[in-house]
């Protein structure tokens, strides 16, 4: 009994030292990668992750400088995955350094590419608020844009290719048959008819022709209506030139004969102004003598009256 007690002891020591050395190791090895990288994290929003695994490699200008420790989805965006990344220290990570997803065509695992363009900027070492380590801001992949390009390009070739198919179907087939044989009838007639259509253009040229020349003698013709009627004008202006020197003398003529008309109304005023008076004196002495005239023959209606004077009959009042 003794002895299967030491033996538990033993054994039970021997237990507790191997998981203190492993313990030892572990921690050593953790201490030894804290002093040694340093961690990173990038967002990763534009770029799919298809091949991406925790112990990926990450590199720098074709260089292993780390690997990826850890990545999940963002709960508050859906298309958003954090990635965690450990990094040799001696690695420049800057301000504007940017990581892009990279693939092995062959075995189509992804790796994560670190690039940093010139100038570089100043060391990323500040942890945004609420993040435990600092960010890399996400980049992009020439060669995922052109594969993605040939991706959409080899679609869009599928997608015409289908439609190309469909267009060209048993009944498609048959109508373009019979549109071509039509065109080749078509042809076979307009051969047929080249020689109508050549002496058609002979026509068209004979009257081409004599259109120019008719044309000719319009230009021609209307050069000499041109002179005549330049004549004309100038005849014309020389008549209206005329016209306006007898208006002229018209209209001094006009003037003449309105001061002379003024001067023989003003003497006819004079004239009429003296016979008036001579007139109205007339009239005075006229109206006297009828006056006189009148007297004598109220006279000598009664004689008795103009011999002997008026009866008492005949007298006015207060007359004796």
């Amino acid at each position: 009994m003794e002895a299967e007690a030491r033996y538990t002891y033993v054994g039970a020591a021997v237990i507790v030292l191997i998981a203190a050395l492993v313990i030892s190791v572990v921690w050593l090895q953790r201490a030894g990668s804290a002093r040694n990288y340093t961690y990173y994290t990038i967002y990763f929003e534009k770029q799919a992750l298809d091949g991406l695994q925790v112990g990926g490699d990450v590199d720098t200008r074709g260089i292993k400088v780390g690997r990826v420790e850890d990545y999940a989805l963002v709960g508050a965006k859906v298309n958003r995955v954090r990635v965690t990344i450990r990094v040799d220290r001696r690695t420049p990570v800057r301000t504007n350094t940017v990581a892009a997803i990279t693939r092995n065509f062959v075995t189509g695992i992804a790796q994560i590419n670190l690039i940093t363009p010139e100038p570089p900027g100043p060391p990323l070492e500040t942890a945004p608020e609420g993040e435990p380590y600092p960010v890399i801001a996400e980049g992009r992949n020439d060669l995922e844009e052109i594969a993605g390009r040939v991706n959409e390009l080899s679609n869009l070739a599928s997608e015409v290719l289908n439609k190309l198919n469909r267009t060209l179907s048993a009944e498609n087939r048959l109508r373009l048959g019979q549109t071509l044989y039509n065109l080749a009838q078509l042809t076979e007639a307009l051969n047929a008819r080249m020689s109508a259509f050549d002496s058609a253009l002979k026509n068209v040229s004979a009257a081409s022709n004599s259109f120019r020349q008719a044309s000719e003698r319009i230009a021609a013709s209307t050069e000499r209506a041109t002179a005549h009627l330049d004549d004309a004008l100038n005849d014309a202006q020389r008549t209206l030139a005329e016209a306006q020197r007898t208006a002229a003398d018209a209209g001094q003529a006009v003037a003449v004969i309105q001061t002379e008309m003024t001067s023989i109304a003003r003497r006819i005023d004079h004239t009429a102004t003296g016979i008036d008076d001579q007139l109205a004196t007339t009239v005075v002495d006229l109206r006297a003598s009828i006056d006189s005239v009148a007297r004598a023959l109220e006279r000598l209606q009664d004689p008795r009256a103009a011999l002997l004077g008026p009866g008492k009959a005949q007298l006015g009042p207060g007359e004796k």
